[in-house]
């Protein structure tokens, strides 16, 4: 990696923060950050985490859900193991079929929450970084759709681009109220924008 970048990353407040708080990644502070604005997971939550690794966001979410709640880590990467019994990691890969159905084998019942920040191995090529990162968001769509309670909510990583509205578009249609965020812990110069989903309407019968 270049030295700017390493020494850039060092000066960043955020990853200081997470160095000396002990969490996994600072990627945490943009969870933490979101769930305070817009309190879309509680105390006793079952939420699932596409792209776990290394494991910031499952630590975000153990300290919301509690002892009470329930999250699983899903990643293509192996994540070093967390000691509550509550929380679970699985190595698996979000746009094959088998990972929906051991997702669905460990969860202990419909799930209030799917996060994703799953990322792409970045290219350079700013087309098709796009295009793998909205392939990656509609796969975790896919699995959002699956295994998701009525009135669930889904938070997950695009890139801006001009592939980003199509997608909105479509994740509008399944819930009821959907809103583009970019944490203060986002690099500003980054090009990273969330998505927040709440309120997935009932499948029409």
């Amino acid at each position: 990696m270049p030295r700017a970048w390493i020494q850039e990353r060092k000066r960043d407040y955020y990853y200081k923060k997470a160095k000396e708080e002990k969490y996994r990644s600072r990627a945490v502070y943009k969870l933490f950050q979101t769930v305070k604005k817009y309190h879309f997971i509680k105390r006793g939550d079952v939420v699932i985490d596409l792209g776990a690794a290394p494991g910031g966001w499952i630590q975000a979410a153990r300290k919301i859900v509690g002892n009470k709640g329930f999250v699983l880590g899903v990643d293509l990467k192996p994540i070093d193991p967390f000691p509550q019994p509550y929380v679970r990691t699985i190595v698996g890969d979000i746009t094959e079929p088998e990972t929906l159905q051991q997702i669905q084998e460990f969860v202990p019942r419909k799930v209030d929450v799917v996060l994703s920040d799953a990322s792409p191995n970045i290219s350079g090529i700013w087309e098709l970084d796009h295009a793998r990162q909205i392939d990656l968001a509609q796969q975790a769509l896919k699995i959002a759709l699956e295994v998701l309670k009525p009135s669930g909510c889904f938070f997950v990583k695009v890139f801006q681009g001009d592939m980003l509205d199509d997608f909105i578009a479509k994740v509008k249609q399944h819930f009821s109220e959907v809103k583009v965020v970019k944490p203060e812990a986002s690099r500003a110069r980054s090009s990273e924008l969330f998505i927040l989903a709440q309120g997935l309407k009932k499948a029409e019968s």
